[in-house]
């Protein structure tokens, strides 16, 4: 007496091909999981497209007189300005923005989803945008520089508090967006358990969430400092470019470009050097796989 009908036995793949591996077929040899031809060749192409400019950067570097370049009067006060307007934008971001994430992240109120649309707008927004936005608000005759100008005789732009003030703007988003999705991730019953012990919500976030969200916020942070370092659009448009006041690496390099190539090279490699190192600090937030 016979059974059913005999089932087929398949050792992998998909029922009824024999000898099929999963995520094997039409791959290419020696990748993992296998990668289909048709998606590997436009992978590679833009590996190449995003590679090739730094490649070509460093090939055309002026090794030789790079010691030379970097030691100029120029370049070591553009270095100093970018870093000391860089470091102080970021301390501004620091002082607002974990608060306004602490905001978006554990309150609800009405417009929440809009508030955190503008908040993120500088991410998207043209930086020459906000500088003419920056100067439109806060410039000599703008919507509220003109009362700090007659009340307290504070001019910001085309000054370095103006530098300081255009980098904030667009890399304040940055460490907001981070600290946020960092909160959320936290658990608020330690916080909550805090308060139910006599703390108030400004102490159990002082002495329990910060603690907990100290590597978003270290994260945010670096990114923050990385975005004010580059930024160029809105520095030009809201403080110009004046050598020891308001010139910074990004801007040296625009001007050095249109007269000495050689030493806008070398600007860019130093910023090139800051970018490695960025990615560096955040290798452990961005450049690890999960095996």
């Amino acid at each position: 007496m016979t059974g059913g009908p005999r089932r087929r036995r398949v050792r992998g793949g998909v029922p009824g091909k024999r000898g099929s591996v999963p995520g094997k077929r039409g791959g290419v040899p020696g990748i993992r999981g296998g990668v289909p031809l048709p998606l590997l060749l436009p992978a590679l192409v833009g590996l190449a497209f995003l590679l090739l400019p730094l490649v070509a950067l460093l090939v055309r570097a002026p090794w030789r007189s790079l010691p030379d370049q970097l030691a100029s009067t120029a370049v070591w006060q553009a270095l100093q300005l970018s870093l000391l307007t860089a470091t102080a934008a970021t301390a501004v971001s620091l002082v607002l923005g974990v608060p306004l994430a602490w905001l978006l992240a554990r309150t609800d109120f009405p417009g929440r989803g809009f508030v955190r649309a503008l908040v993120t707008l500088p991410l998207v927004l043209p930086p020459v945008v906000g500088g003419v936005a920056l100067l439109l608000a806060l410039g000599r005759n703008g919507v509220v520089g003109q009362w700090l100008d007659s009340a307290f005789g504070i001019t910001l732009p085309f000054t370095t508090a103006g530098v300081v003030v255009a980098e904030a703007f667009v890399a304040m988003p940055f460490l907001v967006i981070s600290v946020e999705g960092t909160l959320r991730a936290a658990d608020p019953r330690y916080e909550e358990a805090a308060t139910t012990l006599g703390a108030s919500r400004f102490t159990a976030f002082r002495r329990v969430t910060l603690p907990l969200i100290a590597p978003g916020v270290a994260a945010g942070s670096v990114l923050a400092w990385a975005r004010a370092l580059g930024e160029f659009g809105a520095t030009i448009t809201f403080a110009g470019n004046f050598p020891g006041r308001t010139q910074t690496m990004p801007l040296a390099v625009y001007l050095a470009l249109q007269n000495d190539p050689a030493a806008a090279i070398a600007l860019s490699l130093v910023l090139l050097a800051v970018s490695i190192a960025v990615l560096a600090c955040l290798r452990d937030r961005w450049m690890t796989g999960v095996s």
